[in-house]
């Protein structure tokens, strides 16, 4: 592929892609690319200030925020989370993975906030989704795109609590759950609503403008329509400019809820880039920055978590690259992508940043064919 739209004219010429906005940059050097439209049947051309739900690109937003916490001494990664999270004091685990929800044991530890940001704290999706506790889960962590379905904090928890663990405090990486956990512990900690929170310590000193969990009124006319693609093929429209996100939810989901443009999500990649530092102002500390992008885990844990990060490994709130098994593959790579068509990464080393943003839901886990095209681009754009 010799340029960003070489990748998207044919999926935005076959109907497969209504639009999408890219952003590769290495350094000051920035390109940045659009292509479609916002929405199928004749919606506005798409540009670089369209507003997309990120979904689990709003992870690593979610753990910086837990590590400025961290680094105000206001909690400690080894700290057990029950003194802010009392609901999950005393969880229980399923006997064997494939146990039934009520042949459990006791925890034989604590969760900590550590195990918070590694997703090693027991709840989560693993590789099989058919497991008796994963069932019970699902019926806690709704979609991720119906965010005004889920009862508020405080009600969350408390059905959370009921949910047995899979694995062990520690044991295992278990996919989405420890985000949303995250984004009630900032809250609680921090005496703010986690949207405030976000929005004073994260969006407001990087300005990440269009960054959030609802769309203004003024602003609706730039929030692209989210489409899923049908089996028998072309695609459905699942929400609208004025839909989900037309209001603050009474959740605010730490592990999908943020809408945001490309020129935001690199603004966030930059500070961390800059060791934690815009403009001369500290967010982070260097070392949390450092901590959030390296892998934490074993690796068995690496290897039991494939289906979602194909050989990778895990920081806080993203993905790092450990072993060089795709062409854009990169020592340290650091990021995460969404199920709702979206990826950001960063590398350290090079200071290259990519950011694709589309409105077509992924199938599955593994990443399409598109996000990988893009992926190889990225890895090879001298910008």
């Amino acid at each position: 592929m010799t340029s960003l739209q070489d990748i998207f004219a044919p999926h935005v010429r076959d109907g497969s892609l209504p639009g999408a906005v890219a952003l590769v940059a290495r350094g000051d050097r920035v390109e940045v690319e659009t292509a479609g439209s916002g929405g199928l049947g004749g919606g506005a051309p798409m540009a670089r200030d369209s507003i997309f739900r990120i979904a689990s690109v709003t992870k690593p937003v979610t753990a910086a925020a837990v590590m400025m916490l961290v680094d105000e001494g206001r909690i400690g990664l080894d700290d057990p989370v029950d003194r802010w999270l009392p609901e999950i004091a005393k969880p229980v685990v399923v006997r064997t993975p494939d146990a039934p929800v009520i042949d459990v044991v006791p925890a034989v530890r604590p969760i900590t906030v550590a195990d918070l940001l590694t997703f090693r704290a027991g709840w989560g999706f693993p590789s099989d989704f058919s497991l008796p506790a994963v069932q019970a889960l699902f019926g806690v962590q709704k979609n991720g795109l119906s965010p005004q379905l889920v009862p508020p904090p405080d009600e969350w928890m408390a059905d959370l609590a009921h949910v047995p663990l899979l694995h062990q405090p520690g044991e295992a990486w278990l996919y989405n759950t420890c985000s949303d956990i995250q984004g009630v512990l900032i809250s609680r900690v921090s005496g703010s609503a986690l949207p405030d929170f976000l929005a004073e310590r994260v969006f407001e000193p990087l300005g990440m403008t269009d960054t959030g969990f609802e769309v203004p009124a003024g602003k609706l006319d730039r929030f692209t329509t989210s489409y899923r693609p049908l089996p028998e093929g072309g695609l459905e429209a699942v929400d609208a400019p004025d839909g989900q996100w037309s209001s603050l939810p009474r959740f605010a989901s730490g592990a999908g809820g943020l809408v945001s443009t490309v020129d935001d999500l690199h603004a966030f990649a930059r500070m961390l880039l800059a060791e934690g530092t815009v403009g001369g102002r500290r967010l982070l500390s260097a070392d949390a920055v450092r901590q959030m992008t390296t892998d934490h885990l074993t690796p068995a844990q690496r290897e039991a978590s494939g289906l979602f990060m194909e050989g990778q490994g895990w920081g806080f709130g993203g993905s790092v690259d450990v072993a060089p098994v795709d062409p854009w593959n990169v020592m340290g790579r650091y990021g995460w992508v969404g199920g709702t068509g979206t990826a950001a990464h960063l590398v350290p080393s090079t200071g290259a940043v990519s950011v694709l943003l589309t409105q077509v839901q992924m199938t599955g886990p593994t990443p399409p064919q598109l996000m990988r095209d893009f992926w190889t681009y990225a890895a090879t754009a001298t910008v």
